[in-house]
Protein backbone atom coordinates (compact mmCIF):
# COMPACT_ATOMS: atom_id res chain seq x y z
CA UNK A 1 0.00 0.00 0.00
CA UNK A 2 1.64 3.46 -1.11
CA UNK A 3 1.13 6.45 1.19
CA UNK A 4 3.30 9.47 2.13
CA UNK A 5 6.15 8.28 4.61
CA UNK A 6 8.04 11.88 4.64
CA UNK A 7 8.70 13.29 8.31
CA UNK A 8 5.45 14.98 9.13
CA UNK A 9 6.97 18.33 11.40
CA UNK A 10 8.85 18.99 8.47
CA UNK A 11 6.74 18.62 6.06
CA UNK A 12 3.93 21.15 8.59
CA UNK A 13 7.05 23.45 8.21
CA UNK A 14 7.34 23.05 4.58
CA UNK A 15 3.46 23.58 4.18
CA UNK A 16 3.15 26.45 7.01
CA UNK A 17 0.11 24.60 8.39
CA UNK A 18 -0.22 22.17 10.98
CA UNK A 19 -1.21 19.13 8.51
CA UNK A 20 -0.92 16.45 10.83
CA UNK A 21 -2.73 17.90 13.69
CA UNK A 22 0.27 17.16 16.83
CA UNK A 23 1.03 20.00 18.96
CA UNK A 24 4.65 20.62 18.60
CA UNK A 25 4.75 20.17 14.83
CA UNK A 26 4.92 24.09 14.38
CA UNK A 27 7.63 24.13 17.69
CA UNK A 28 10.45 24.67 15.21
CA UNK A 29 9.11 27.19 12.09
CA UNK A 30 10.56 30.32 11.55
CA UNK A 31 9.69 33.17 9.21
CA UNK A 32 11.05 31.92 6.24
CA UNK A 33 10.77 28.11 6.57
CA UNK A 34 7.70 27.83 4.48
CA UNK A 35 6.46 28.07 1.25
CA UNK A 36 3.71 30.24 2.29
CA UNK A 37 6.29 32.58 2.94
CA UNK A 38 7.71 32.98 -0.24
CA UNK A 39 6.11 35.18 -3.24
CA UNK A 40 4.11 32.67 -5.25
CA UNK A 41 2.73 32.77 -8.56
CA UNK A 42 -0.97 32.20 -8.75
CA UNK A 43 -0.26 28.72 -9.77
CA UNK A 44 2.55 28.49 -6.85
CA UNK A 45 -0.51 29.40 -4.41
CA UNK A 46 -2.66 26.70 -6.03
CA UNK A 47 -0.23 24.23 -5.55
CA UNK A 48 0.43 25.13 -2.10
CA UNK A 49 -3.28 24.69 -1.21
CA UNK A 50 -3.78 21.60 -3.20
CA UNK A 51 -0.53 19.99 -1.01
CA UNK A 52 -1.75 21.39 1.67
CA UNK A 53 -5.02 19.49 1.39
CA UNK A 54 -3.52 15.85 0.15
CA UNK A 55 -1.06 16.11 3.59
CA UNK A 56 -4.43 16.36 5.76
CA UNK A 57 -5.84 13.49 4.49
CA UNK A 58 -2.43 11.51 3.52
CA UNK A 59 -3.56 10.80 0.16
CA UNK A 60 -1.13 10.18 -3.03
CA UNK A 61 -1.62 12.63 -6.05
CA UNK A 62 -3.51 9.72 -8.67
CA UNK A 63 -5.83 8.97 -5.98
CA UNK A 64 -6.52 12.37 -4.98
CA UNK A 65 -6.66 13.18 -8.86
CA UNK A 66 -9.23 10.76 -8.96
CA UNK A 67 -11.46 12.26 -5.98
CA UNK A 68 -10.95 15.83 -8.07
CA UNK A 69 -13.12 13.42 -10.76
CA UNK A 70 -15.30 12.35 -8.67
CA UNK A 71 -16.08 15.71 -6.93
CA UNK A 72 -16.42 17.38 -9.94
CA UNK A 73 -19.40 15.14 -11.14
CA UNK A 74 -21.20 15.94 -8.17
CA UNK A 75 -24.23 18.26 -7.82
CA UNK A 76 -22.55 19.98 -5.38
CA UNK A 77 -19.69 23.16 -4.95
CA UNK A 78 -17.09 20.92 -6.48
CA UNK A 79 -14.68 22.11 -3.73
CA UNK A 80 -16.79 20.92 -0.82
CA UNK A 81 -18.02 18.19 -2.69
CA UNK A 82 -13.89 16.86 -2.99
CA UNK A 83 -13.75 17.87 1.21
CA UNK A 84 -16.44 16.18 1.93
CA UNK A 85 -15.29 13.05 0.02
CA UNK A 86 -11.82 12.89 1.53
CA UNK A 87 -13.48 13.40 5.25
CA UNK A 88 -15.56 10.28 4.95
CA UNK A 89 -12.82 7.90 4.05
CA UNK A 90 -12.25 5.38 6.27
CA UNK A 91 -8.93 6.25 7.80
CA UNK A 92 -9.94 9.92 8.71
CA UNK A 93 -13.36 8.63 10.18
CA UNK A 94 -11.35 6.15 12.88
CA UNK A 95 -8.94 9.14 12.94
CA UNK A 96 -11.50 12.20 14.04
CA UNK A 97 -13.60 9.24 15.77
CA UNK A 98 -11.09 8.66 18.27
CA UNK A 99 -9.38 5.16 17.49
CA UNK A 100 -6.37 6.97 16.59
CA UNK A 101 -4.28 10.03 17.62
CA UNK A 102 -3.11 10.46 14.14
CA UNK A 103 -4.14 9.44 10.05
CA UNK A 104 -1.32 7.73 10.32
CA UNK A 105 -1.76 5.49 13.23
CA UNK A 106 -5.65 5.41 11.88
CA UNK A 107 -4.55 3.93 8.33
CA UNK A 108 -2.39 1.70 10.06
CA UNK A 109 -4.92 0.14 12.26
CA UNK A 110 -7.62 -0.48 8.97
CA UNK A 111 -4.78 -2.36 7.39
CA UNK A 112 -4.08 -5.05 10.21
CA UNK A 113 -7.98 -5.21 10.42
CA UNK A 114 -8.41 -3.98 13.67
CA UNK A 115 -11.71 -2.13 12.64
CA UNK A 116 -15.15 -3.15 11.89
CA UNK A 117 -17.58 -0.84 9.77
CA UNK A 118 -20.95 -2.36 10.53
CA UNK A 119 -19.57 -5.38 12.08
CA UNK A 120 -17.76 -6.31 9.32
CA UNK A 121 -14.22 -6.15 8.65
CA UNK A 122 -12.50 -3.90 6.42
CA UNK A 123 -9.08 -3.00 5.57
CA UNK A 124 -9.11 -0.43 3.22
CA UNK A 125 -8.09 3.24 3.87
CA UNK A 126 -10.09 4.90 1.18
CA UNK A 127 -13.29 2.95 1.80
CA UNK A 128 -16.46 5.49 1.89
CA UNK A 129 -17.87 6.18 5.21
CA UNK A 130 -22.08 6.44 4.58
CA UNK A 131 -24.14 8.18 6.61
CA UNK A 132 -25.16 5.85 9.33
CA UNK A 133 -22.49 3.73 9.40
CA UNK A 134 -21.04 2.42 12.77
CA UNK A 135 -17.61 2.35 13.62
CA UNK A 136 -15.93 -0.18 16.64
CA UNK A 137 -12.57 -1.99 17.51
CA UNK A 138 -12.92 -5.76 16.29
CA UNK A 139 -13.38 -7.89 19.88
CA UNK A 140 -9.87 -9.01 20.01
CA UNK A 141 -8.34 -5.30 18.98
CA UNK A 142 -10.49 -3.98 22.36
CA UNK A 143 -8.93 -6.27 25.03
CA UNK A 144 -5.76 -4.01 23.55
CA UNK A 145 -5.11 -1.60 26.69
CA UNK A 146 -3.83 1.18 24.28
CA UNK A 147 -6.42 1.07 21.81
CA UNK A 148 -9.15 1.65 25.02
CA UNK A 149 -7.11 4.61 26.53
CA UNK A 150 -6.99 6.21 23.12
CA UNK A 151 -10.70 6.24 22.61
CA UNK A 152 -11.32 7.48 26.22
CA UNK A 153 -9.03 10.05 26.20
CA UNK A 154 -9.39 11.13 22.46
CA UNK A 155 -11.19 14.23 22.68
CA UNK A 156 -11.42 14.83 19.01
CA UNK A 157 -14.96 13.08 18.35
CA UNK A 158 -17.00 16.20 19.29
CA UNK A 159 -18.15 16.95 15.73
CA UNK A 160 -21.42 17.45 15.32
CA UNK A 161 -21.67 14.74 12.51
CA UNK A 162 -20.18 11.85 14.73
CA UNK A 163 -22.08 10.06 17.60
CA UNK A 164 -19.43 8.47 19.93
CA UNK A 165 -20.90 5.50 22.58
CA UNK A 166 -18.09 5.35 24.74
CA UNK A 167 -19.77 2.12 26.73
CA UNK A 168 -20.17 -0.15 23.15
CA UNK A 169 -16.83 1.99 21.99
CA UNK A 170 -18.12 2.80 18.99
CA UNK A 171 -18.73 5.84 16.83
CA UNK A 172 -21.61 6.41 14.04
CA UNK A 173 -21.49 8.99 11.22
CA UNK A 174 -24.84 10.61 11.99
CA UNK A 175 -24.91 12.88 9.15
CA UNK A 176 -22.66 13.83 6.12
CA UNK A 177 -20.41 16.73 7.50
CA UNK A 178 -21.00 20.55 6.23
CA UNK A 179 -17.94 22.32 4.92
CA UNK A 180 -17.69 24.43 8.01
CA UNK A 181 -17.81 22.08 10.32
CA UNK A 182 -14.54 20.02 8.97
CA UNK A 183 -11.90 20.72 11.04
CA UNK A 184 -9.09 21.66 8.22
CA UNK A 185 -7.90 24.84 7.50
CA UNK A 186 -7.93 24.88 3.69
CA UNK A 187 -9.19 27.12 0.58
CA UNK A 188 -10.77 24.28 -1.86
CA UNK A 189 -11.32 27.08 -4.30
CA UNK A 190 -7.69 27.53 -4.97
CA UNK A 191 -7.54 23.18 -5.71
CA UNK A 192 -10.35 23.29 -7.98
CA UNK A 193 -8.70 25.99 -9.77
CA UNK A 194 -5.25 24.63 -9.81
CA UNK A 195 -6.71 21.36 -11.48
CA UNK A 196 -9.23 23.12 -13.80
CA UNK A 197 -6.27 25.36 -15.45
CA UNK A 198 -4.42 22.39 -16.39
Amino acid sequence: MANMKQPRFKQCRRLGLNVCGHPKAMNRAKPGTSRADKKLSTYGIQLLEKQRLRAYYGVLEKQFRRYVDKAQKSKEVTGEALVKLLECRLDNMVYRMGFAKSIRQARQMVVHKHILVNGQKVNRPSYGIKVGDTITLTEKSMNIQMYKDVFEENDLATLPYIEKDMEKRAATLIKMPEREEIPIQIEEHLVVEFYSSR
